[in-house]
This record gives C-alpha cells, sequence and structure tokens, in this order.
C-alpha cells in the first residue's frame, strides 16, 4: 500500500498545515468516539472514513481495517526517498473516554473556540496529535518531496480500553500492515512545561507497565442477622485496604533519574525525588505525570458484592489498577497476592508490557532538533509516562516506541490535568507550533 499521485492544487499553491490543523482538530472532536469499554458506544467508524478521506483528498491510498462492527482503523503507507531503511510508524487513536455534558462548560462535542482554545473531548488526548499528524502529512505529500523513509500512518481504534480492537487487533491480524517499521511515534510526549522559567519538553522514551487484577474473596454464606466469623465482604473491604495504601518503596529508573538529572540541572539544586512538595514545587501540574512514575502503584477502582441486605453473600470482588515500573511486573504481581491475604484469589483481567527505552539515538535527535528549531533555547528531557498507549501493542512487532506530540504550551494551563479529565481544550498556537514541529520532523526522521 503506497501513495498515488499526490494532489496539488491548480494554482500550485500547497495550503499549509498550519492553516487547516485548527479545523481539523474540530472537525474530528466533533465525531463522537465515546469508548465505554463494553462495546456500546459509537465506535471509530466515521472517524476513520473522515480521516480516509482526508488522506485521500491528497493522494493516498487508505485501507480502513473493521476488527468488529463499527470499530474502526485506517493506515497509509507514504514511500520515502530511501526505501531500504527501516520505516517510521506515525500513530494516533480515534476513540476518547466519554464525556458527561453537565460537568462541561462548554458541550465537550462541539469543539467551541474560546479564549484562545479549541474546547472538547479529545482536544488533548488525542484528536489534537491526530490533527497535527493529518496536516502535516497531507502537506508533505502536496508538496512532492518525499520523507527519508517509509512513513506508515495509522489512526487506531480502542485504545481507550486497551487496543483490543484497534492497535492489538492489527498487530494480531495484519502484520503486513507494518512491514519493515522498526520505530514509532505517538502521543503523550513533547509537550512543554516550564521549569524555574525555562521552557522544558518531555520525550516520552518509557512507559510503565499495566495490571488490571480482580480480588475475589471468598467465605460462608449465610443470614445477616448471625454472627459471621467467615464474610467474603469483610475479607475483600480488608485486602482491598492494604492493597491500596501499600506504601511502595522508591524506585528510580534510568529514564527517571535522567528526567530528574535534568531539572536539576535546568534549576541548580537537587531535587528531592521522594518528596511529593518538592516534585510540585518545581514542576506544577507536571509533578503528577512525573510522581507516579517513581514507584509501582495499586490503586482499587470497583467494588462489587451481595445481591440483597440481608444475605451475606459468598464471595465478594473488586478491581485494582496496578502500574508496574519497568522490569518490575513479578515484584508487583508477588506483593499484591501478599497483600491480599488467604481466601482472596488474585486474577489477572488485563496485562499490557512495560517500555523503556534510551534517550539516544538518530529518531531522538531529529525530535529534539526539530523543537530546538521551533524553539531556541528550549530543554529537551526523557520522561516515563504512568499510562500507556498503542506503542505497547506494536512492541510486539519489534517496533521501539515514544511519545511525540510536540505542543508549546502557556506555562499556567494545567494540561497534564485536562487527560480525561472535564473542560479539555488545547490552545490554537500549541496546535499550529506543534505541526511546524511535527512537519520538521518527518522531513528528517
Amino acid at each position: 500500500m503506497s501513495e498515488q499521485s499526490s494532489a496539488v492544487p491548480e494554482h500550485g499553491v500547497v495550503p499549509a498545515a498550519e492553516d487547516e490543523v485548527v479545523d481539523i482538530c474540530r472537525d474530528l472532536i466533533r465525531i463522537d468516539t465515546s469508548n465505554y469499554g463494553d462495546g456500546s458506544g459509537p465506535g471509530e467508524r466515521k472517524a476513520a472514513e473522515h480521516v480516509a478521506a482526508l488522506l485521500e483528498e491528497v493522494g493516498l491510498t487508505t485501507e480502513i481495517v473493521e476488527s468488529a462492527p463499527g470499530r474502526a482503523s485506517v493506515v497509509t503507507r507514504i514511500t520515502g526517498a530511501d526505501p531500504d531503511r527501516p520505516a517510521l510508524v506515525v500513530h494516533g487513536h480515534t476513540d476518547v473516554v466519554p464525556a458527561r455534558a453537565e460537568d462541561w462548560r462548554v458541550d465537550p462535542f462541539a469543539a467551541e473556540v474560546e479564549d484562545g482554545c479549541v474546547w472538547g473531548r479529545g482536544a488533548v488526548d488525542m484528536k489534537d496529535m491526530d490533527a497535527m499528524i493529518l496536516a502535516s502529512v497531507r502537506e508533505l505529500v502536496r508538496s512532492r518531496r518525499k520523507p527519508p523513509r517509509d512513513l506508515v500512518v495509522a489512526f487506531f481504534a480502542d485504545e481507550e480500553a486497551g487496543g483490543t480492537y484497534g492497535a492489538r487487533y492489527l498487530v494480531d491480524h495484519r502484520p503486513d500492515l507494518f512491514e519493515g517499521a522498526t520505530e514509532a511515534v505517538s502521543e503523550v510526549g513533547g509537550f512543554s512545561t516550564t521549569i524555574n522559567g525555562r521552557r522544558a519538553y518531555l520525550l516520552q522514551t518509557a512507559e510503565k507497565g499495566l495490571l488490571w487484577l480482580r480480588l475475589v474473596a471468598h467465605g460462608r454464606a449465610g443470614h445477616g442477622s448471625q454472627v459471621n466469623t467467615d464474610n467474603a465482604v469483610t475479607r475483600l473491604c480488608e485486602a482491598v485496604a492494604r492493597v491500596g495504601a501499600h506504601p511502595w518503596p522508591l524506585d528510580i529508573t534510568p529514564t527517571v533519574r535522567s528526567f530528574l538529572d535534568g531539572v536539576e540541572e535546568i534549576t541548580g539544586t537537587p531535587l528531592p525525588a521522594d518528596d511529593p512538595d518538592a516534585l510540585v514545587a518545581v514542576l506544577g501540574s507536571t509533578a503528577a505525570f512525573v510522581g507516579a512514575t517513581l514507584r509501582n502503584t495499586s490503586n482499587p477502582t470497583l467494588l462489587e458484592a451481595g445481591y440483597k441486605h440481608n444475605v451475606i453473600p459468598g464471595s465478594a470482588s473488586a478491581l485494582v489498577d496496578c502500574r508496574f515500573i519497568p522490569g518490575r511486573e513479578e515484584q508487583l504481581l508477588a506483593t499484591v497476592r501478599e497483600l491480599a491475604g488467604p481466601g482472596v484469589d488474585v486474577e489477572t483481567v488485563h496485562r499490557a508490557v512495560s517500555l523503556d527505552t534510551p534517550f539516544s539515538g538518530a529518531l531522538v535527535d531529529a525530535m529534539v532538533g526539530a523543537l530546538e528549531a521551533e524553539d531556541p533555547g528550549c530543554a529537551v528531557l526523557p520522561y516515563c509516562l504512568s499510562g500507556g498507549t498503542d506503542n505497547k501493542s506494536l512492541s510486539d512487532l519489534g517496533i521501539t516506541g515514544y511519545g511525540f506530540a510536540p505542543l508549546r504550551l502557556p506555562a499556567e494551563l494545567d494540561f497534564a490535568g485536562m487527560f480525561h479529565g472535564v473542560d479539555e481544550r488545547v490552545p490554537l498556537d500549541a496546535l499550529r507550533f506543534g505541526v511546524r514541529v511535527l512537519r520538521r520532523f518527518l522531513e528528517t526522521a
């Protein structure tokens, strides 16, 4: 699959990516792709068709892959100047987490422009980056200049529920679409934070691993009026309290250490990594991202037990969201089992690998160079993501993934806090800056 002849307007003027990135972002937000995780949402088919149309308009050939009714991803491939070089995957996801309109200042799917920002569900995660990819690729193809190597451009379904119907499906069933690819860039990296008055861009080179666990406590069923020392609900609550309150020890990975070293260099003072207040003082809202990468975490998220007020059930269950430091999966699982205690089974509901990549190499140099060219004097630091991306699935094909959605943000904007939050918004200037950086990167990577 490769591009057809480039579509260039008859008057010869190539529309600039900066001129259309905002409109593309707004159009994507207006397509409701809410992912409830249970198959009840609208799916991504409409968004995939819209994306495919934008790519085909400039002469690219696309393929829409539907893993289940309505669950659609779209992929295209652009031939590079040196087809012998390994290909680069540039990918996003089109699904979003749900939004309750009553909680928002604006309609979350209206894509309104206020205060110099586009507002709406997906403005941060990640239809902003989708729009930047589309605008950059469209300008690149229209200019008739080939990228240095093949680009595989993909927009996946279902990332917000683990990628079963998106990246995971394509890796398992259509690995041919990524033939020859060895590296990838996607979301949750490349955005700026302000440290000691200096702008620093956080380039994501690592991701914590994911274990969604279910605790199932067993006991003796009976009447609610009787003495019962073998109560499954009591046993579950005790286990959940131990797991949720466990003080996981500090565990600094090389990536996190490099980030902290960079912060110390900018501030000129040592940064006590185990002091949350010190992190917040230096990093502001971004500290929430960084603080969660200093150790394993285990957060209970759902409880389920019983069916009647006066009936003691024979079992009770809880869901726990665990994230592990790269290389610490077995340690985390063993600790949770010990904390759960006797009479409580620990089941794995979903697992995703951790990732850790050195902050070095030609691709990293290209990302850093593109940022520095548009923002001279900035700092670029590696960091570990506490969540996860579709790079986890691509890693099974031997593809090394990075987070690089470049945005130059105002120091006062709590960008990190808007991931999956209310009143998501992205500055118009940040989108235009990001598309300039991304276009420069695609021409040099």
